[in-house]
């Protein structure tokens, strides 16, 4: 290592506090960390001029893979002209205005209007507030609270951390907050009894949601929010039926859905967003990640027409909305989305991820199905995921000590692809991004075969 990569290293120990690092770890220089250095369709180079195919795209986020020159040229272009100015007051620009109305374009029939923040963090907590603003302009004071589901992920701010249903984001934050409550997570293969179908395992779900509205009182909870497909949770596509059953739970009691799509948005799941995907229709939803492919920090909250009715009436009644962000509507972050989704829709990436995502869910069933270490395969588009279990027929674990799925993924890393140890369980995510071809699905599933061999002879001998 050269001198100047060494002080590149103390300085990044001594300043730069990570997030979901271990801080002593990290500071002390036990954890090893890596500086990336440049990146180019879906490899990216470390420090040490090492290639590695990024098989989780970023966090799910660079879709249209690294290194598109359009969109640096369209952030330049637009960074010349007008790096910045509000949109508070009603002030606008050319840009946001062409972006909301292509969103609006991708989005299922019926929304309206996008406000925009930074994160789905931020959009998710100004989810939140629209929700209660909703009902108290309804008149409904004390229909405020929200339902989550368990692995679910929401966010790590303060509500946005109590809607994520993943315990290491409420321990030691006084978390989750009393609004926000969690219903079972909808994987059949790890949380339905015995004996469960699907079909019995989609009523067990819908029960389960029923008892709790039941224990709340309908006339207190606002809204209902889900991923379309679990992401950090494990990467979990929910059973056939789940989402109609759901939706027809939440329309008997006027609860309103928000459709979490900062992972399935834009394209991965092979449809234009995840809603659509499953026939979801949504009051609000949430979009971040593949909204700009990560090239700048952008979210938006797609406001349909039933919500916007109620904001307009409230604005008559009590003047404007007192909820904003500075960078609201940025225009440096509208130019870099309007190339994203140029490229999206030009090069037809959508679906690609439809027919590459089905081919990287065939191949990952035939290489694992019958694999000792591999209790479950599981994909819908450009998302999969290998669950590791120490008993496949009896659905039995691994104990966690044994850090099964990290080592998995170290295994990969050491040979060159990145896929994520998934926060909990022994779980190894794929989200590649949507240019991913069929080649490199067999480049990246004969790695992982290779990984996922050597800790099975270290862990079952």
């Amino acid at each position: 290592m050269t001198q100047q990569l060494e002080q590149l290293f103390t300085e990044d120990r001594a300043h730069f506090m990570h997030p979901s690092t271990h801080a002593h770890d990290h500071a002390s220089g036990t954890l090893p960390g890596k500086i990336i250095k440049g990146a180019n369709g879906i490899r990216i180079e470390d420090h040490e001029g090492k290639s590695y195919i990024d098989a989780f795209a970023g966090l799910y986020c660079v879709n249209i893979g690294y290194g598109r020159t359009e969109v640096a040229e369209a952030i330049y272009e637009q960074a010349k002209k007008l790096a910045y100015y509000h949109t508070y007051v009603g002030h606008s620009t050319d840009t946001i205005i062409e972006l909301s109305s292509r969103i609006i374009d991708w989005a299922p029939q019926g929304m309206q209007k996008v406000y925009y923040g930074m994160s789905g963090s931020d959009a998710n907590e100004t989810q939140v507030k629209i929700v209660w603003y909703y009902n108290n302009i309804l008149g409904h004071p004390n229909k405020k609270k929200i339902i989550s589901r368990e692995r679910g992920y929401h966010g790590s701010g303060i509500v946005t951390g109590s809607l994520t249903g993943l315990p290491s984001f409420h321990q030691h934050f006084d978390l989750p907050v009393d609004r926000v409550k969690h219903t079972v997570c909808p994987h059949w293969y790890r949380k339905a009894p015995a004996g469960m179908s699907e079909a019995q395992f989609v009523s067990y779900c819908v029960d389960e949601l029923e008892k709790l509205i039941a224990r709340e009182g309908a006339d207190t909870i606002a809204a209902f929010i889900g991923e379309p497909v679990m992401g950090t949770g494990g990467i979990i596509a929910p059973p056939e039926g789940y989402w109609a059953a759901i939706q027809d739970v939440l329309k008997k009691h006027d609860i309103l859905l928000i459709s979490d799509e900062v992972v399935c948005g834009f394209g991965r799941l092979g449809s234009k967003m995840g809603a659509q995907h499953y026939g979801m229709q949504p009051d609000l939803i949430t979009i971040a990640k593949g909204l700009t492919s990560a090239y700048a920090p952008l979210s938006g909250v797609i406001v349909g027409e039933r919500v916007w009715d109620v904001i307009d009436k409230g604005s008559q009644e009590h003047g404007p909305m007192g909820h904003g962000w500075t960078y609201s509507g940025h225009p440096i972050c509208a130019a870099a989305a309007i190339a994203n989704l140029n490229i999206l829709e030009r090069e037809n990436l959508t679906k690609n991820a439809a027919d590459v995502g089905a081919y990287l869910g065939a191949q990952l069933h035939a290489a694992f199905d019958q694999h000792p270490l591999v209790g479950e395969v599981r994909s819908t588009g450009m998302l999969a995921a290998l669950e590791f279990m120490a008993d496949n027929d009896g659905r039995k674990p691994f104990d966690a000590a044994l850090k099964v799925g990290p080592k998995v993924s170290a295994a990969a890393l050491k040979r060159g692809v990145i896929a994520r140890a998934m926060p909990h369980g022994d779980i190894l995510g794929f989200a590649p991004p949507l240019v991913t071809t069929r080649a490199d699905v067999d480049e990246i599933v004969g790695i992982v075969k290779q990984a996922v061999d050597e800790v099975a002879t270290q862990t079952i001998e």
